[in-house]
């Protein structure tokens, strides 16, 4: 099974960040912008000409194969579809949240993200009627806390964060945070961590019994004092390479997106621990934008996406578990894979959400605790 490495969520600067969520909670609560969104919608025609419509949609490079826009093409009769990359969900709400229209349709950001387009009123509501494939979700996908019911975004990946680790390297099996968060003498500089700002103060804010969503200083700072003692003792911060330092011996105990923790390396000498805190449960979406031009194209392109044959190429390309049960039930789990884990097990994490200006903290946690 190949794996690509693509920064899907490698951090901005404050000032990036700031500005996209600091806009998201000027335009007030979800609740309020949620209604509004669905108040406009146009109405979509379920047998429109796509012949006549264009497709522009941006995604992180390596999450869709690179044949999908001459098959779309073929399948759909589309026009044209031109896909364009992101590196970080950052880059896509510059590019999403400037003045004036970005031409862009569809759009691949996580669930938090996703969250705060829909609450500027840039989301177009999903039309269930135009994707039939909806059907092939699991139900537990309709049940994610920043969007229930899949209003405005229909989810393409999910999974979990917890440790992964050298079972030949370590002298007790990890299953708490703190294991990572005050490293052992024998795992002393063999511990890394990750900086993208939400995940980054996720293990401490576990560990002190806090919600991962949480937007109070003190327990913000509560958690900043712990990264600060545990710092000292790392190997470094990681977000993407931290697999390849437990291949090779440098790293014993890594915090680790469940899909990035390379389980089926041939030695069989990595496991995957989920801490007895808790964790997280992330999602990247798929979104239609309220200033499409090509609604229809793009509900039919999420459509042929989530085909079972389409949408499986996630889960064996990318080692990412996707929300759609007829997707999964096509691949073949390799021997020591994580892409077994269940969905209801996966509902266990705690969804992480848009906090809007209150995100910012977090913004300057992970900024403050790298700069020290």
């Amino acid at each position: 099974m190949s794996r690509s490495r693509f920064t899907r969520r490698l951090p901005a600067t404050v000032a990036v960040v700031g500005l996209a969520l600091a806009v998201a909670a000027c335009g007030g609560g979800a609740s309020s912008s949620s209604q509004e969104t669905t108040g406009a919608a146009a109405e979509l025609k379920p047998n429109a000409d796509l012949t006549k419509q264009s497709l522009q949609v941006t995604v992180w490079d390596g999450y869709l194969p690179k044949e999908l826009a001459d098959r779309v093409k073929s399948t759909l009769k589309v026009k044209d579809i031109k896909i364009q990359l992101h590196d970080t969900n950052e880059t896509a709400m510059t590019k999403l949240t400037a003045p004036g229209d970005s031409g862009i349709d569809v759009a691949f950001v996580s669930g938090q993200y996703a969250q705060a387009l829909n609450a500027m009123g840039l989301l177009e509501p999903i039309h269930p009627e135009l994707i039939p494939n909806l059907a092939n979700l699991y139900p537990e996908a309709t049940q994610l806390s920043y969007d229930k019911g899949n209003k405005y975004s229909v989810p393409y990946t999910w999974g979990t964060t917890g440790i992964c680790y050298r079972k030949d390297l370590v002298k007790k099996v990890p299953d708490s945070w703190n294991d990572i968060l005050k490293p052992p003498a024998w795992a002393e500089k063999k511990v890394t961590m990750m900086t993208t700002e939400r995940w980054l103060a996720l293990p401490a804010l576990k560990a002190l019994g806090y919600s991962v969503n949480t937007d109070k200083d003190e327990e913000i700072e509560k958690a900043r004092e712990l990264l600060e003692e545990q710092k000292p003792h790392l190997l470094t911060y990681d977000d993407t390479t931290f697999g390849d330092r437990l291949v090779n011996g440098e790293a014993v105990m890594v915090e680790a997106w469940d899909g990035w923790c390379p389980t089926t390396d041939p030695k069989g000498n990595i496991g995957f621990a989920n801490p007895k805190e808790g964790s997280d449960l992330w999602v990247d979406t798929m979104v239609i934008l309220k200033s499409s031009k090509n609604k229809e194209a793009a509900h039919a392109l999420i459509n042929y996406i989530l085909s079972p044959e389409v949408h499986s190429w996630a889960a064996v390309n990318i080692n990412y578990k996707v929300p759609n049960k007829a997707a999964m039930e096509q691949v073949k789990i390799p021997k020591g894979s994580l892409l077994g884990i269940a969905p209801d097990k996966l509902l266990d994490g705690e969804s992480i959400i848009d906090l809007g200006q209150a995100s910012t903290k977090y913004t300057r946690l992970s900024a403050d605790i790298q700069a020290k």
